[in-house]
Parts: C-alpha cells; structure tokens; sequence
C-alpha cells in the first residue's frame, strides 16, 4: 500500500525537523548562532487521470484529475540570520555587531571565514585573534605597554599606552556583508565561510549604509527562542505520532486483505 511509504517519508521528514530543533537548543548559549529551519516540500503525485482531458464522448473537458501524493521530502535547513539579544561582559577585547555583517577572520589554510561572534582576545605577540588563535582582518596589533584599547562604533581601533595622553590608532576593522546570508556554509566553531549561493563578500566600514555598528563589551547571543523551541518541539512529535497512525492503519488494512484471501 502507497500510504505505508507515504506515511515513512513523514516520519523521516520529522526526525529531520527534530535534529534541527535539537541543534538549536544545545546552542542556546552559544555566542552568535542563528537558529535554523527545516524546509519541507512535497514529493512527485502519481497521475491516475489528468484534469483538463477530453471525457469520453469529448463533449466536454475532465475539470479535475487523480493525484496522489508520494510523500515529503526535506528541501533545505535554513539558517535565520536574525540580530540576537547584545550581553554585557565588561571585556574590552569582546565585539558585537548590532545589524548586518561579518568578522572577517584567517582560516588555517589561509582561507577567508566569516564569523558573527566577536569573543576576541590578543596572542603573544598582540595581535586580535577568535578563542582559536585565528586573525581577524584586517590585523590588528596591540602593542604590549598598552594600558585601554578603545574600538568606536565605526570600527576604528585605538590604544592609550603607558606615559602617554593622546590615544594610538592600531587600524580599522572591517566588515562582510553577502547577497544571501542563508547561503553560507557553516564550518562549526561560529565560522562560515564563502560559497557560490551566499554569492561574494562585500567589504565595507562599520556603520556605513547596510553594514552593522559594533558595540565594544558586548557579545551577540543566540537568537534561539526557547519558548518558540519547545512549541517546535511539541508539533514535531505531534507529526511523528500521525505519520505513525498512518502505518499501524495502513498495516491494520492490509491485514484484513490478507486473512479474506485466506
């Protein structure tokens, strides 16, 4: 019986959505994630009779056909890049972004990566790296009597050292923008990085027109919900469970078949 399949392709399209729902809420501390959505669209219908035919004595056309659907299939976990809440750490080195854009950050193989997570701090040699030791571009170099690092608003980074009174500009970082946010690919520890769908970064000043202001001392939480999260949740099961309905009828039906055969 079709429903049986039908029915399987439900079920794994739900456990799907609960993968996704799950990943959200183990990152619902995690600086700078965006929540995702699962994507669903529905599978080929089987044609039995197709509207718009000529009836059989071709006086006049079928007004509606036979089709069955097959199923659902998932099309695509969407990433939603929604501003997250802005928290207070008191850590002069810690960078939010407040509207659109990306930390531009130095892969391992030289590669460019894309980061919204601004948990920033300096290596042994004063340069502004992620918690993985990566560079931000472009570099920045504080330098080792520095006694208050000063980032603006529009990026600009400034150092008062030690014996003297006028601040030190040390550079101006910044910031990417993409056509389509959703296409990035992501990498895992808060990096993304650049594909063919996201289309090329735009490199532009914090604070000019489309690109985001920073806010120094703050960090960008999760734009999980949690209260959207659990609803999520409940419905998901709720899917499950019918989808599983469907197969215990479709079985019970076909059982009956069996034993009138007999």
């Amino acid at each position: 019986m079709r429903a049986l399949s039908i029915a399987a392709t439900g079920m794994n399209a739900q456990q799907t959505n609960l993968e996704v729902i799950a990943n959200n809420i183990a990152n619902i501390n995690t600086t700078g994630f965006k929540r995702a959505r699962a994507e669903f669209t529905d599978l080929l219908y089987q044609v039995d009779r197709m509207q718009g035919v000529p009836s059989r004595a071709n006086a006049s056309l079928v007004p509606e056909g036979v089709s069955i659907g097959l199923g659902v299939k998932t099309a695509a976990v969407r990433n939603l890049h929604i501003q997250g809440n802005l928290i207070s750490t008191g850590n002069k080195f810690d960078l939010a972004l407040t509207g659109n854009g990306w930390f531009q950050i130095d892969g391992a193989d030289g590669e460019t990566l894309y980061t919204r997570s601004g948990a920033f701090n300096t290596n042994a040699t004063g340069q502004l790296v992620t918690l993985d030791g990566y560079t931000v571009q472009p570099n920045i170099t504080v330098p080792a009597d520095t006694i208050e690092v000063v980032v603006n608003k529009s990026g600009e980074v400034f150092a008062r050292i030690d014996g003297q009174v006028d601040l030190q500009s040390l550079g101006q970082l910044q910031l990417a923008n993409f056509a389509n946010e959703a296409g990035l690919a992501a990498m895992g520890d808060n990096l993304f990085t650049e594909t063919p769908a996201s289309g090329p970064a735009t490199v532009g000043v914090p604070g000019d027109t489309g690109f985001a202001e920073i806010q120094q001392g703050y960090l960008e939480a999760s734009n999980v919900d949690p209260v959207k999260e659990i609803t999520e949740l409940i419905s998901a099961q709720r899917a499950y469970e019918m989808n599983s309905k469907v197969i215990q009828a479709a079985d019970e039906m076909a059982a009956v078949v069996s034993k009138n055969i007999r």
